[in-house]
């Protein structure tokens, strides 16, 4: 892992490597908040405030998450907490926040625990797509962290700043056009139902890039974090990349009952990529499916 260090940065690491060669001692359970905002232009202009409003609501269960971070020196498990969603109706009726339930809650596959060992450099997660398991295992996310000069109190802890860029899986959705019919439109096709102003098309726009703030505190010198995220010379604690914020809201060290890390070994193996390439694929079978249905004119629209 490679760090970009800014002036002030370099003594604070220094001081933190004696420190790093007592992490193995350390051991704890690490309670995260995720909370996700939905694009302000969702939908385009098929959706007033107040649905946008409603749908986020309806979404709340996928939007609003609580996960446990448990770690050891050298392994960690990041996992979801249990709990039992209330069924809720939704636009197209389906439950669950009709489709859009369905994509939010990860109707591509949804994601099980994610397994990093940092000694080793390997990373496993299980995930489900329509009934199928797969067991993704590869090796770890590299970021290149740059360290700022920023610090703030969380909590008890003070935290320091670091920022990374990476690149954004589109699944081939990058600046696509979609018509109200759920069909995919050709750079120069028009739609004869939509208005001048195209207010019943909508465009996927997605960045090439991200740019992810950590925070991290040298008081747990262990290179852990939440989900994908690892690398620095400290505990993450608060984590935002895109529309999503990680922030710990609890921190248990050297509990009583040892900390067990198991690595999750269900499902037919693939590597990250292979796995992205499986994803592509049923996003595609599925927008076929639905554009079908769309244009019987059976009223579903997305």
């Amino acid at each position: 892992m490679r760090f970009l260090f800014n002036k002030m940065a370099v003594p604070v690491f220094f001081l933190l490597s004696g420190l790093w060669l007592n992490a193995q001692d350390f051991q704890g359970i690490v309670t995260y908040q995720s909370k996700t905002t939905l694009d302000p232009n969702f939908g385009g202009n098929r959706f007033s405030e107040q649905q946008r409003k409603q749908i986020a609501e309806r979404m709340r269960s996928q939007l609003e998450k609580v996960y446990f971070l448990s770690f050891n020196g050298s392994a960690s498990v990041y996992e979801e907490e249990e709990k039992l969603d209330a069924p809720t109706a939704g636009p197209g009726g389906r439950g669950r926040g009709g489709r859009f339930g369905f994509f939010a809650s990860g109707g591509l596959g949804g994601s099980g625990d994610v397994y990093k060992n940092i000694s080793e450099d390997v990373y496993a997660q299980e995930s489900e797509i329509s009934g199928k398991k797969f067991l993704i295992k590869d090796g770890l996310e590299k970021l290149e962290w740059k360290l700022e000069n920023e610090s703030k109190m969380i909590g008890d802890y003070a935290v320091f700043k670091a920022t990374a860029v990476r690149k954004i899986e589109d699944f081939g959705f990058r600046g696509r056009r979609f018509g109200r019919d759920g069909r995919e439109r050709e750079q120069n096709e028009k739609d004869s139902t939509a208005t001048a102003s195209n207010n019943d098309e909508i465009t996927i726009n997605i960045p090439e890039e991200e740019t992810i703030t950590a925070w991290y505190t040298p008081q747990i010198p262990i290179g852990h974090g939440p989900g994908n995220y690892w690398g620095l010379p400290g505990l993450i604690l608060e984590v935002s990349a895109g529309r999503t914020t990680i922030l710990c809201t609890r921190i248990v060290l050297n509990p009583k009952d040892k900390v067990e890390i198991e690595t999750p070994s269900k499902g037919k193996e693939v590597s990250r990529e292979e796995y992205a390439e499986i994803v592509k694929e049923r996003i595609e079978e599925m927008r076929e499916r639905f554009g079908r249905g769309n244009r019987r004119g059976n009223g579903r629209r997305f």
